[in-house]
Order: C-alpha cells, then structure tokens, then sequence
C-alpha cells in the first residue's frame, strides 16, 4: 500500500492489536468480520495479541477491553459489533468511559467513507475510536464490510509507522522504546 512519505524511509513497526467480537449470535466459526481484521492485520505484519467474542452486554465488553488496555503487550483493541442503535447494541457506551481522549475524527471520517458505499445508512454507525493507557481502541460496526472499510480506509494507514505526515504509532511510547 502506498502511503505519503516525507523525509527518509523508517522501518515498519509490527503493532500488538487484539480483536473484539462483539455478538449475541457468533462463535468462532460464524465470525466473518473477526476473521476479516485478524486476515487484515496478520497480512499487514501486525501480530495477533489475543481475539475475544463476547455477548453485547455492556459489562462483558468492557471487562475485556479494561483488561487488554492494562495490558502493556496491547497497542491497539478493535471491536466489531455493537454500534448501532438498536435493542442491545452497546459497544459505544461500554467503551467510552475507558477512554482517555476520543479520536472524534475516526468516527466522523468512517461515516464519510461509508456514505458513498451504503448512503444515509450511515447514520445508524456510532463507530467510534479514542485511546486510553497507551492503547488505541478502535470501535467498529459487525458487518465485514464495514470493518473492511474501517481497516483498508482508516485503521492500517494509521498503524504503519511508515506513514506521513503522521500516524498514531509515532504516539505509542511503549512500541517504539523496543
């Protein structure tokens, strides 16, 4: 993937991500959009820290996401699931309190992407990113095409520390002391 460079080439850093299934509905052999950002992130040449499925109970995602967060081998969370508006959908509010600063651009520019691949529908997304202890926790919709999006549009350009003018893994302290 081409990205814009400025200055001298730097070394690509592999990022630590773990992965969120957020479903009352999947398991391991149903989870397309899991897989989707586990295939998406180990070709990138990011590692795999750990991948969950959990019920959309408010609890049970942010005990997972507390957890990975103290986790200091954990550079980015990325949830599937969860963020729309209806019945039990709750990633938003489960993980908001966890976070230390809202990246209010993630959310803002995923809607703008999603407009020109499912229109007005876009409004129902509450995809969401911020960073909390070091880590970055991205918030995404279930469907597998929105975490393409998410990933291809957004995400993987933001975790390659080749990227320029910037990326948030120049951000990560823990990442780059190694």
């Amino acid at each position: 993937m081409a990205y814009a460079h400025g200055g001298g080439e730097r070394q690509f850093k592999p990022v630590r991500i773990a992965i969120l299934t957020v479903s009352d509905s999947r398991d391991e052999s149903t989870d397309k959009s899991g897989r989707l950002l586990v295939e998406r992130l180990t070709r990138a040449g990011h590692q795999l820290a750990e991948k969950a499925i959990v019920p959309d109970d408010l609890y049970q995602i942010r005990a997972v996401v507390s957890r990975w967060i103290a986790d200091p081998e954990v550079n980015a969370v990325i949830t599937t699931g969860g963020t729309g508006v209806t019945g039990r959908d709750g990633t938003p509010e489960a993980v908001l309190p966890l976070l230390d600063k809202v990246i209010e651009g993630f959310g803002e520019t995923f809607r703008a992407i999603s407009y020109g691949q499912i229109k007005t529908s876009t409004l129902q997304s509450r995809a969401l990113a911020g960073v909390a202890n070091g880590s970055y926790v991205f918030c995404v919709p279930g469907s597998s095409g929105a975490c393409a999006t998410a990933w291809d549009e957004l995400i993987e350009a933001q975790l390659d520390y080749r990227t320029r003018p910037c990326n948030l893994v120049e951000l990560m302290p823990r990442l780059l002391e190694k």
